[in-house]
C-alpha cells in the first residue's frame, strides 16, 4: 500500500476540480511528496472524463489498497464524493475549510478527502491539504479524555458495516463495543 508515511497521495479531478488539483499537487510536490494523478490531466482535452467515473476509480484504489489516502476535486466536492463513496474501506468527507477537514480527519479518520473547485481557493485548498496529510484519528485539538476510543469505535463499526447483515438485523447495527461518552463537554479553557 501506497501511504502517506512514506509521502504517498492519490489524486483526481474532473475538468471543474483540475485547477485547484493542479495547485495543491505542485505544493505537495514542493515539498516532496509523490502524487498519482488519475484524473484529468489536461485541461484542454476536448472529451474530458465526468467526475463520477473519477470517483469510482479513486474509490477503487482505496478499497483495494493500493492507496492509504486519496484527495478528489470536482467543482462542488460532492459528486465525486458520492462516487468514491460507492466503494468499501472509503470514509469520505467534502471539507470547505481547514477546520472541518482537520476534524474529518483527526475525528473521523476520512481516507479520501473531496474539494470543490468552484469554492476553495488555491490557498485554502493548500492548507486544507497539509492538514489532511499531516494528521491522524485521534490527533489535534480534541478536548475529551477518550476522543480516540470513542471515534474508532465509530471508524471500526463503519468499516465492519455490511448492508445486507444490517437489514436481516431488523436495521440494528451490530456493536463493535462500547465507549462511554463522558467528559465530552468543552472546558472554557479548550481552544478550537
Amino acid at each position: 500500500m501506497k501511504t502517506i508515511k512514506d509521502k504517498q497521495l492519490l489524486m483526481a479531478a474532473d475538468i471543474a476540480g483540475y485547477y485547484l488539483k493542479e495547485a495543491i499537487k505542485e505544493h505537495l510536490e514542493g515539498k516532496g511528496w509523490t502524487i498519482t494523478d488519475i484524473g484529468v490531466t489536461d485541461p484542454d482535452d476536448p472529451n474530458p472524463e465526468m467526475f463520477h467515473r473519477i470517483g469510482l476509480k479513486v474509490g477503487a484504489k482505496i478499497a483495494e489498497r493500493e492507496f492509504e489516502r486519496a484527495m478528489i476535486f470536482c467543482g462542488t466536492g460532492m459528486g465525486i464524493h458520492i462516487a468514491a463513496s460507492k466503494c468499501p474501506h472509503v470514509h469520505a468527507a467534502v471539507c470547505e475549510s481547514v477546520h472541518s477537514a482537520k476534524r474529518a480527519i483527526t475525528g473521523n479518520g476520512v481516507n479520501v478527502l473531496a474539494l470543490g473547485g468552484h469554492w476553495i481557493g488555491h490557498n485554502m485548498g493548500i492548507e486544507i491539504a497539509d492538514i489532511f496529510v499531516e494528521s491522524e484519528l485521534g490527533t489535534g485539538y480534541e478536548w475529551w479524555p477518550n476522543f480516540y476510543e470513542f471515534h474508532k469505535l465509530a471508524y471500526d463499526e463503519m468499516e465492519a458495516f455490511d448492508y445486507e447483515e444490517f437489514k436481516a438485523n431488523g436495521f440494528e447495527l451490530k456493536h463493535l463495543g462500547e465507549v462511554e461518552l463522558a467528559g465530552c463537554a468543552k472546558p472554557s479553557a479548550a481552544k478550537d
